[in-house]
């Protein structure tokens, strides 16, 4: 029984890869809550981003796009990622964010670009749905992180709101704005926080409104063909 299991986790992780990332992604969201401040939670942390790392390259070989970009940010981030496990330092985290944040955007893009690339709504790409919004979610989360390091106080929350936001505040902070939903006990205080938020919140809506629409008028498209044929008929 667990081969069997085991085999069909492999067939799913084979024909529909950004279930994958979107499963690693949301697991990742409470791993960060878990352990951010145990002893140990840093690298538990990095050892788990490398996993998210590699989902996202798989999905990223489904899309249209290049994947050598892909596989040379990914190679940036593990070398980063490696060195301040070894030599901790301001700088090298700075890099790093500002690297993942560039590879989140382009697998954010790639994915983007696989689920309009023919007319037709795969289950994969419904997941993808899913997974694309993740990925800007993280990806804005790292320009924050970005952000408040060259300005510091870009960032104030209701607990301790002098304090530097820790990851888990600006990731909760992107995902708010990304969905609209508009919980604001955390509040981008700088002009540069305050216009990557505003480019945030144009992300979320542009992504609902031109990709998640396409995706639900296609799926229900052939369902109004159908219904047409039959009242023809009739």
């Amino acid at each position: 029984m667990a081969s069997i299991w085991i085999l069909r986790r492999i067939v799913i992780a084979k024909h529909h890869p950004s279930a994958v990332l979107l499963a690693a992604q949301l697991v990742g969201v409470l791993l960060y809550a878990l352990v951010e401040n145990l002893p140990g939670g840093r690298a538990v942390l990095a050892a788990f981003g490398l996993v998210v790392l590699g989902a996202a390259l798989q999905v990223v070989r489904n899309s249209p796009w290049f994947t050598w970009l892909g596989n040379a940010l990914a190679l940036i981030v593990v070398v980063l990622l490696g060195i301040t496990m070894i030599w901790p330092s301001t700088h090298l985290d700075i890099a790093a964010s500002t690297v993942l944040a560039v590879f989140y955007f382009y697998a954010a893009g790639a994915l983007i670009a696989y689920m309009l690339q023919d007319q037709t709504a795969s289950l994969d790409e419904f997941y993808a749905v899913g997974a694309t919004f993740t990925l800007l979610a993280w990806a804005f989360a790292h320009t924050y992180v970005v952000c408040q390091a060259l300005v510091p106080g870009s960032f104030a929350g209701a607990v301790n709101a002098g304090e530097a936001r820790t990851w888990m505040d600006l990731l909760f902070l992107s995902f708010t704005i990304l969905s609209g939903v508009g919980l604001g006990d955390i509040m981008p205080l700088s002009p540069l926080a305050r216009a990557l938020v505003m480019l945030e919140e144009l992300a979320g809506i542009m992504y609902i409104a031109l990709v998640v629409s396409r995706l639900i008028t296609m799926a229900s498209a052939p369902k109004r063909a159908g219904a047409g044929t039959s009242d023809d008929d009739g």
